[in-house]
């Protein structure tokens, strides 16, 4: 049997171990960094009864450090740590409400919680606590405005006529979740305090579920209005996708009846610009057409998570949202589409359009080498008539020259026949003149055919 030291020195030399590195592999820069992102707990942990106010403001990434900079102002107002220098996911107490600051990639969250007590939702929600000079200087534009209350169980359900009359828009809307643990309603309607609201009622929610169902409640609310961010620019561009496909109908079939080359260079040229405003209006959507789909699927799937069931004589909450935001993305898929279509047919005519052209100047460049060619060919004759005349030319002078230097000769006193002499020396000089000729001719084709 072991003695007590020796337990303990193999426990402290086992505590030695799990402190250091079993492994001397070099670690992968970002490791900790997405292990901790995939353990990060995207929820708090609530208690009913409470209340909370949601707000997503979109703004630009540059605006992290202003809005990081406002929650530290809050948070040194009530005598609690700021965030840190690269934090983009901050929670705290602030006393009679608990802050929670998310940045994501093009808006941020705001969510103001308070775990107090209430006889009547939405009559003093969370955020009428928060400074309201604060409030005003947040950056960003406002997408969502929701309002929840959550009330315990020990609260009695309330009748569809109480419901009516809290949301006060005449259509309520809800649904058991969590497999029957909680109530949920709402109307979609944005109030009188532009807000949203949502009633929870806990029927038997265990603690996790409270945070798992508001989160997944408030990221419907979010990820459906970042969904349908491109419907009012998809309806704007809708008659201008018309008109330019009437436009490329009518120039295709203005082609088929062009006979030169200047019209089809016009043409071509009004395809081309015709492809660079749908260019411009495809760049302009693509990037939030993708965005809004990957946010739609997102919506499908917490809705998927919420695991309802049917309160009867109430639409379900995913009846309601994909009824209304199906079509609305039906409506974004149908434009993308016609986009890619419209783009791929003037691509088809700009290229037939350019290959007509592209075969007019190869018969225009054609016709000018046949030209060319005959001139050519004129020009080697003329040469060659040239080339005869020259040698006569050369002959006369070469003559003259020889019939000057018998002259000469029969001067100086030689008995010599000049007019003979210089008719014999005619076939002689012609003939030596020729051959000269030909042979400087072929020495300069020759360079010129090795060059």
């Amino acid at each position: 049997m072991d003695s007590p030291a020796s337990l303990s020195s193999v426990a402290t030399e086992l505590g030695t171990l799990a402190e250091e590195k079993l492994l001397a592999i070099p670690e992968y820069a970002e490791r900790q960094d997405l292990h901790a992102e995939l353990n990060a707990v995207a929820y708090e942990l609530l208690a009913p009864p409470f209340e909370l106010s949601h707000l997503v403001l979109l703004s630009e990434r540059d605006r992290v450090d202003q809005e990081r900079q406002l929650v530290g102002e809050l948070c040194l107002r009530y005598g609690i740590n700021p965030p840190n220098t690269y934090e983009n996911d901050f929670s705290a107490d602030c006393g009679e409400f608990r802050l929670r600051w998310e940045r994501h990639t093009e808006y941020s969250t705001y969510t103001f919680y308070r775990a107090k007590p209430f006889d009547m939702p939405f009559a003093h929600p969370a955020i009428g606590y928060v400074p309201q000079d604060w409030l005003a200087r947040l950056p960003g534009e406002l997408l969502v405005a929701t309002h929840i209350a959550l009330e315990d169980r020990s609260h009695p359900k309330r009748s569809l006529h109480e419901l009516v009359n809290l949301f006060a828009s005449g259509t309520v809307i809800g649904s058991k979740v969590a497999g029957g643990a909680a109530s949920v309603w709402s109307d979609n309607q944005i109030h009188a305090d532009n807000f949203g609201r949502i009633l929870i009622h806990d029927d038997n929610l265990r603690s996790r579920q409270v945070g798992r169902l508001v989160q997944r409640l408030l990221e419907i609310e979010t990820y459906r209005m970042l969904a349908m961010l491109p419907l009012p620019v998809t309806r704007k561009i809708i008659p201008q996708l018309a008109r330019a496909d009437q436009r490329l109908a009518e120039l295709t079939a203005n082609s088929a009846g062009l006979t030169c080359i200047e019209d089809e260079q016009s043409l071509l040229n009004e395809l081309t610009q015709l492809a660079a405003e749908t260019e411009r209006l495809s760049a302009l959507t693509s990037h939030r057409f993708n965005a809004s789909r990957a946010y739609y699927d997102i919506v499908k799937l917490r809705i998927t998570e919420l695991r309802e069931e049917r309160i009867e004589g109430l639409q379900m909450l995913q009846e309601f949202m994909i009824q209304r935001l199906s079509s609305a993305m039906g409506t974004c898929e149908l434009v993308h589409t016609k986009l890619e279509t419209l783009s791929t047919r003037l691509g088809r005519a700009s290229a037939l359009l350019r290959t007509r052209v592209d075969l007019s100047m190869e018969g225009q460049i054609r016709d000018l080498l046949k030209s060319m060619d005959n001139r050519a060919h004129v020009q080697l004759r003329m040469q060659e008539t040239v080339e005869g005349l020259s040698v006569v030319v050369l002959s006369y002078y070469l003559l003259g020259i020889v019939g000057y230097g018998l002259k000469a000769l029969k001067a100086a006193g030689q008995d010599i026949n000049v007019e003979l002499l210089t008719g014999i020396a005619i076939p002689v000089v012609v003939l030596a003149v020729y051959f000269v000729v030909r042979g400087v001719r072929s020495v300069i084709g020759k360079l010129h055919r090795d060059k």
